[in-house]
């Protein structure tokens, strides 16, 4: 397993623009801790969001960073447990050949992907990992320039 360093999928032509489509189900953590997501451990401090996805997929998000990318469905109140919706923020991906690892940020949590696995740049250092299945029910493209 090849672990990636200084990516930066910006310059890759392999990589396209794409958009999360999905409901989560979110329960914000009373306490820090630790969740097992399928790509690799998820650290999380209390306040962040323990989510769960449609396809029953698990991981963490800080508070500040899931507030700008998630808003609460109808009748929830932001920051109440229930149901989110994405929003649709672009994010880089590259569909992967072979199994790899890259941390979610410097310093943080290593995740490992399959071959045909998605690689996601959120922004300069900010990476995360998508199934296949995963990512071809809640990702969508976006038109390119």
């Amino acid at each position: 397993m090849r672990e990636l360093m200084n990516v930066d999928l910006a310059g890759d032509p392999a990589a396209d623009w794409f958009a999360k489509d999905e409901i989560v189900a979110v329960v914000f953590a009373r306490t820090d801790g630790e969740l097992a997501s399928r790509e690799g451990p998820n650290r999380y401090s209390a306040g962040d969001a323990l989510i769960t996805g449609s396809t029953g997929d698990r991981w963490s998000v800080s508070r500040a960073r899931f507030e700008a990318r998630y808003l609460p469905v109808a009748p929830l109140r932001a920051g109440e447990d229930g149901g989110y919706r994405s929003r649709p923020i672009p994010v880089r991906a590259k569909q992967m050949a072979a199994s790899f690892a890259v941390a979610r940020s410097a310093g943080g949590d290593l995740l490992h992907g399959a071959a045909r696995d998605w690689l996601l740049q959120y922004a300069p250092g900010d990476f995360g990992i998508v199934e296949e299945a995963r990512f071809r029910k809640v990702y969508r493209p976006l038109p390119t320039a």
